[in-house]
């Protein structure tokens, strides 16, 4: 493969769909995005992994949802990893690049760096957020962590929120390309069936602690092409996820040829982040005079950084706060 062709195919999610098992699907590649999303700050390797994986479903999710505005994933337990957080933002216009950003919070002397990253997020919860823009109401689901691995995580949100059997196979990490530096390359291949007219309820499955399992919401055909599918992509490896010298066109077919498999237009993923001086002094115009007191530096500024890029904000205090006494002076 020529390094053009390469580049192709680097930051983008391949829609997809089986047509003989009725599933649909995508093939995510990310590899600058991942880059710049974790040259934010400088986590230890437990946490990069963390951040990586979730980074890689959110481009995922977020690619099936029609989305107006943003999807998150929020990951939150009571282990050293506290927080993992990220963001998807559809694209404005036609032909633009959707965008990514993700950041974590963690305890540094808790962590360990030869445990499992998984295993460092301890009892939490796993939650997805979709915000559909003014005027909409937010919607939130939230599973337990549980089952080793944020991607079983996602599974289980879409079997119980969604009643949609769901899998994801994932790969990341850091890789060096012959005459190039080394850098993260991250490709996932996500399923799912697709939804029924008239939803399934069920209040309980044939899962652990009652969770539903795609026997519970399909019927014995379904079931039977779900199964088959499944079988298929156990055989992918992880050189194919990730590429880069495997197309994912040539992935899909190499892997579901005997199911009809259909492609639609590709969608580019960049890193981005929403962050400004008039979202910052908004987020600071709930607190009174005397908290801004309180945040104001010995040098008589108030300072804010954001966790998803590292933009500095400073500002004058007396302009900050729902008790501000003078106006901002920069625009907004």
């Amino acid at each position: 493969m020529t390094l053009g062709s390469q580049i192709a195919w680097d930051d983008t999610v391949l829609p997809f769909q089986l047509d003989r098992p009725d599933i649909r699907g995508r093939v995510a590649r990310l590899d600058g995005v991942l880059d710049q999303v974790l040259a934010q700050h400088n986590y230890p390797a437990p946490i990069e992994a963390l951040v990586a994986e979730a980074a890689l479903l959110t481009a995922l999710i977020g690619q099936t949802i029609k989305l107006r505005w943003k999807l998150s994933l929020q990951v939150r337990g009571d282990g050293p990893g506290r927080l993992i957080a990220t963001d998807y933002y559809a694209p404005t216009e036609d032909g633009q690049p959707a965008r990514l950003r993700a950041y974590a919070s963690y305890d540094a002397e808790r962590l360990s760096e030869t445990a499992d990253p998984f295993s460092q997020i301890g009892k939490g919860y796993f939650a997805v957020l979709i915000d559909q823009g003014r005027d909409m109401t937010p919607y939130q689901g939230i599973t337990p962590i549980a089952g080793g691995s944020l991607a079983a995580c996602a599974e289980t949100y879409f079997a119980q929120s969604e009643q949609l059997p769901t899998r994801f196979a994932l790969s990341f990490g850091r890789s060096t390309l012959a005459g190039q530096a080394e850098g993260w390359r991250a490709g996932g291949v996500m399923l799912q069936h697709m939804p029924k007219a008239s939803p399934f309820a069920k209040d309980g499955g044939t899962g652990d602690d009652g969770l539903l399992q795609p026997a519970d919401v399909l019927d014995a055909d379904e079931l039977e092409n779900w199964t088959r599918a499944n079988l298929l992509l156990d055989t992918v490896e992880e050189l194919e996820l990730v590429g880069p010298t495997v197309h994912p066109t040539d992935l899909l077919v190499r892997l579901f040829h005997e199911e009809t498999p259909r492609v639609f237009d590709a969608q580019p993923v960049s890193f981005g982040c929403t962050c400004s001086s008039d979202r910052v002094r908004q987020s600071l115009s709930i607190y009174s005079a005397r908290d801004i007191g309180h945040m104001t530096t010995d040098e008589g500024i108030v300072t804010a950084d954001c966790q998803f890029c590292g933009a500095h904000y400073e500002f004058e205090p007396q302009t900050l706060g729902f008790e501000a006494t003078e106006p901002s002076g920069d625009g907004n």
